[in-house]
């Protein structure tokens, strides 16, 4: 027993030199970079056997031989590895497998992420439009004035570039169909306005005669109107418009308002029709300098398409709603229903609102004739005006816009809808047009990035499959 405390103070001192030279190793090798690895090279095998790790290592050595201060002190010098400073040590070969996280990304379904990434584009989108809506809104006159001047060069440059070939300078050939389109539409807005005033006589002894004719019909009706309800509802709309004397004023003085800004819209549409159809083509250069460099070979492609787009939807509507006018106009004098002409004016007008201007009319035609002539000559007035709009429908339009400016009635009903919200009577106009040069626009384009794809195309490698 008294052995005991000696052998036990030179095991301590064993261990001691060994921690000692471990500490020395391991910073040796966390200087040099080259870790030790476990039963490595760097790991001399103790008599215990070979490769220990660490301690385990150090301790079977120590107990190899069994004997105090044999060869334990060289023996387990084996480490399982450096470490690093502040590195985690790798688990045991025991501990059970742990799978790692997938990446949050690869979590969410393919769906998701789709409709997300399409998400935030579509919102960016909106936040664009929505911007251009407002500064729109704030220069509504100008955009109009000048979206009016592209539809009337759209008509008029033609017969300017018929001019130019025939001879005449291009000023000058400007200045002749200017003129004499902007005097035609003056005669024909005159000829309205005359109309509608030498005849507002007849019309309001015709509007009284067919009040009163109304008001029989209802009181020998099926639906057992009274005369006394009669004059209650008449008597109603008198006090509403007594009452209402100031808000009919203010709206008086708001329809000075619209006239000076008719004026200036009028004379905007004017000056930037002259330069439009001098310069169109220096403007349209101008333009595509504002345009990328990557991106110019394809809008310079698509412009002239959308202008011919432009041009032979304006010829073919005109051409349309002149032969509406005429038909139908000669329909209603036929009937002798009055304010014929003006009425085929405003029918001819209004057939520049797709749809919805064919309806419009057409049932202001129908209104006049039932009032002025009863209810047999309103008839008649409907099935002719039918008649015109589905021969308009299924032949005229087809045979003279073509393919190329077709539109899906759906989207025309939208399309005016929306223009009328934006900008009224005006946005209505433009937004058909607008609709159908984007359509031949996009499609260009399309078919321009395909050819660029095979053009650029290694050899070899699948084509992309052409756009639809």
């Amino acid at each position: 027993m008294s052995k005991v405390p000696g052998w036990l103070g030179r095991l301590g001192a064993g261990l001691t030199r060994m921690g000692r030279l471990l500490e020395e190793r391991r910073r040796a090798e966390s200087e040099s970079g080259e870790p030790g690895e476990p039963g490595g090279p760097g790991v001399p095998a103790g008599p215990g056997g070979p490769g220990f790790p660490g301690a385990a290592g150090a301790a079977a050595g120590a107990g190899g031989t069994g004997a105090p201060g044999g060869s334990g002190e060289s023996n387990g010098s084996g480490e399982n590895g450096a470490q690093a400073p502040g590195s985690v040590p790798a688990p045991p070969a025991y501990a059970p497998a742990v799978a790692a996280r997938p990446d949050p990304v690869d979590a969410i379904p393919w769906g998701i992420r789709v409709a997300a990434e399409a998400g935030w584009r579509l919102l960016v989108l909106a936040g664009a439009l929505w911007v251009l809506m407002k500064a729109i809104s704030n220069v509504q006159l100008v955009v109009l004035a000048f979206v009016a001047a592209l539809l009337i060069t759209a008509l008029l440059q033609p017969t300017v570039a018929r001019l130019t070939r025939w001879g005449l300078p291009r000023g000058l050939a400007t200045a002749v169909t200017a003129i004499t389109g902007f005097v035609i539409m003056g005669l024909v807005g005159w000829f309205v306005v005359w109309q509608v005033l030498d005849n507002l006589g007849d019309i309001s002894d015709r509007l009284r005669d067919g009040i009163d004719e109304l008001k029989r019909w209802l009181l020998n009706s099926p639906f057992h109107v009274t005369e006394q309800q009669i004059n209650d509802i008449a008597k109603n709309l008198s006090d509403t418009i007594g009452t209402n004397t100031e808000e009919i004023t203010t709206a008086g003085l708001q329809g000075v308002t619209v006239l000076v800004e008719v004026i200036t819209g009028i004379l905007l549409t004017m000056f930037s029709t002259l330069f439009l159809l001098y310069d169109g083509k220096k403007v349209w250069s101008w333009v595509l300098k504002l345009v990328p460099a990557q991106a110019r070979p394809g809008v310079a492609g698509a412009g002239p398409r959308a202008w011919r787009t432009l041009t032979a939807y304006v010829r073919g509507t005109l051409i349309v709603a002149l032969i509406d006018a005429v038909f139908i106009g000669l329909g209603i004098y036929f009937l002798d229903v009055p304010l014929a002409v003006p009425l085929g004016v405003l029918i001819f007008l209004f057939a520049f609102i797709p749809l919805v201007g064919a309806v419009i009319s057409g049932a202001l035609a129908v209104i006049v004739g039932l009032v002025t002539q009863g209810v047999f000559t309103a008839l008649m007035v409907l099935v002719v005006v039918l008649a015109v709009q589905q021969i308009e429908g299924h032949v005229l339009q087809p045979f003279i816009l073509g393919r190329a400016v077709r539109v899906h009635p759906l989207a025309v009903v939208l399309t005016v809808a929306a223009g009328g919200l934006i900008a009224g009577i005006g946005g209505a106009v433009v937004a058909v047009p607008l609709v159908a040069v984007t359509n031949t626009v996009v499609g260009y384009l399309r078919a321009f990035s395909y050819e660029q794809a095979l053009r650029h195309a290694p050899p070899g490698e699948p084509q992309v499959a052409p756009p639809v």
